[in-house]
């Protein structure tokens, strides 16, 4: 099984926005850990788990499409990208909505998976 990815760009890509993700919900994890003023905790506080594991699956998801045998698996595995992608982003506009200093963060991890979602298009071209 060959572990380095044909499409090197995208792969880069989506290592980057592991990293982003994982150095933002560190920074907002603390804004949010805090109990609110009726003792609940911020509802906020498990998307930032969601953008960590979601960002994470990207580079795997990669790997797999590449390394399927036949064309419609690859295809199919690359399509997932899309839907984690999707919630990904979803999941920064709904951090977005917390009351946190970190706001300004999520915009550049949003930007980043717009460059990622454009690799993505012109990847599942050469699949």
């Amino acid at each position: 099984m060959r572990l380095q990815p044909r499409n090197r760009k995208l792969y880069k890509k989506a290592l980057e926005i592991f990293t982003l993700s994982r150095n933002i919900s560190n920074y907002l994890v603390h804004d949010l850990s805090a109990l609110q003023s009726n003792g609940s905790e911020n509802p906020h506080i498990y998307f930032t788990g969601d953008i960590i594991r979601q960002s994470d699956d990207l580079a795997d998801r990669i790997i797999k499409a590449e390394n399927r045998t036949f064309q419609d698996d690859r295809i199919e595995e690359a399509n997932s990208l899309i839907h984690i992608t999707n919630k990904l982003y979803k999941n920064c506009e709904r951090l977005e909505q917390s009351n946190s200093n970190g706001k300004e963060f999520l915009i550049l991890l949003r930007k980043e998976l717009k460059k990622f979602k454009y690799l993505h298009r012109n990847w599942m071209m050469t699949l």
